[in-house]
């Protein structure tokens, strides 16, 4: 059993073009790409989309972080492709595989690249309220640590000769209830603390709030924007030229 699903959303601090853009521009960055994606039930626009990340991605130098999110995937693709070709067909599976390749990879560069600080300032400066932002920016900094604690678990099991790599899709299901049931009883036992953390420290007393340092929109933020709005268009573009094509020039996928 494998966590690198989970590691593969933990931010890394680095010096790259994605991680020095506004969160707000990569946000938009992610929601775009969502969208291309499900404008799609057709391969070849949605592996032009797919291809049209790599480049983001080496430009983030986040690649082995990427590919572990993608061979988190591996459970969830097999279980796609099983069940579209048996009540559709491949072709709706690869398509839908594609898809969600898509969407889980904008995000994992979203995380990968947004500092948790800079994307509750970010949220903030959306006019989101600081309680909000607070909440979503603890929840993005606990998922390493779920996956930490998701590992020793594991270990834990296998040390009492719980066999958790037995293989099989049935063994696979059977192995995640002794994961998850005490990782949900941590999980619960960790929310408690923080609220009691927060209180003791008066969160919330206070409506107005100072902050250390600020965050503004840039020039390459501007630039970057107007690129995704333009690949947006043109990906609707290409989602109209799809529809008035005849089904023989074009895989045309059963929705």
């Amino acid at each position: 059993m494998s966590l690198e699903f989970l590691n593969a959303f933990k931010f890394m601090k680095k010096q790259s073009f994605l991680h020095n853009l506004d969160p707000r521009a990569k946000l938009i960055f992610s929601i775009i790409y969502t969208i291309s994606a499900l404008l799609f039930t057709q391969i070849i626009p949605l592996i032009f989309i797919f291809l049209s990340l790599i480049p983001l991605i080496l430009l983030g130098k986040i690649f082995r972080q990427w590919v572990k999110s993608i061979r988190g995937l591996s459970f969830l693709i097999l279980f796609i492709v099983i069940l579209n070709t048996l009540f559709i067909s491949l072709s709706f599976a690869l398509a839908m595989i594609l898809r969600i390749s898509i969407m889980v990879s904008a995000f994992s560069i979203f995380f990968l690249t947004v500092d948790p600080n800079d994307l509750a300032l970010s949220l903030i400066s959306m006019k989101l309220p600081y309680e909000f932002a607070f909440s979503f920016s603890l929840a993005f900094r606990f998922v390493p640590t779920i996956a930490i604690e998701a590992q020793n678990i594991l270990d834990a099991q296998q040390s009492r000769g719980y066999e958790m790599q037995k293989k099989g899709l049935i063994n696979q299901i059977k192995n995640l209830f002794p994961l998850l049931v005490p990782l949900i009883i941590s999980s619960i036992k960790r929310a408690f603390n923080v609220a009691e953390a927060l209180e003791s420290r008066a969160f919330g007393s206070r409506k107005e709030r100072t902050y250390y340092y600020s965050i503004k929109y840039s020039f390459k933020d501007y630039v970057f924007t107007l690129y995704l709005l333009v690949f947006l268009a043109f990906v609707i573009f290409i989602r109209v030229q799809f529809n008035s094509m005849p089904d023989f020039l074009m895989w045309s996928l059963p929705v």
